[in-house]
């Protein structure tokens, strides 16, 4: 089974696809991570450029690594950036309509559970969900940038929810 994690975003998406451990004590393996890049360093194309690149890419992505089920985070928002959650369900809704398309389910996550199930806690801060990635999947560094460390624990969540060990 492949479990794909996306960390969305409109300028940086995040993803991670593993397979979860076999059996318990055993590391899920990790098919592959990184991140889609929707701005450049000099210019950021205006938002609907973006969403039509990442449904481009989005689909390219699902059918390359096939996974059996797709997890994003759940949609929050922050008090100090009420604005932030408007164009972040912009990319939600991409992400849900082409996995949708291409995947038979497609799984929703808040944050929190997230955040709990790999790190202990739900509070946890970005470095710690770093830490706790390079930890469960047994990598040599901490998966930068902290949108790719997102998306894996998002699958890594999944799959333990699932009964799947982690």
């Amino acid at each position: 089974m492949r479990v794909l994690g996306i960390d969305p975003g409109t300028r940086v998406t995040g993803y991670g696809c593993i397979e979860p451990a076999p059996r318990l004590g055993a590391r899920p393996k990790l098919i592959e991570a990184g991140v889609v890049r929707l701005a450049g360093r000099d210019h950021t194309p205006p938002l609907g450029a973006r969403l039509i690149e990442l449904e481009r890419d989005l689909v390219e992505m699902l059918g390359r690594l096939r996974p059996d089920v797709v997890c994003i985070e759940s949609l929050f928002s922050n008090p100090k950036h009420p604005g932030t959650v408007i164009t972040m369900a912009h990319a939600r809704g991409v992400i849900l309509l082409a996995a949708s398309r291409s995947v038979g389910e497609v799984v929703e996550v808040p944050p929190a559970e997230v955040k709990r199930a790999v790190a202990g806690s739900g509070k946890a801060e970005k470095s710690q969900m770093q830490s706790s990635v390079q930890r469960v999947l047994g990598l040599a560094e901490p998966p930068s940038p902290a949108d790719v460390a997102d998306a894996l624990a998002i699958a890594i969540c999944v799959g333990q929810r699932r009964g799947l060990p982690a």
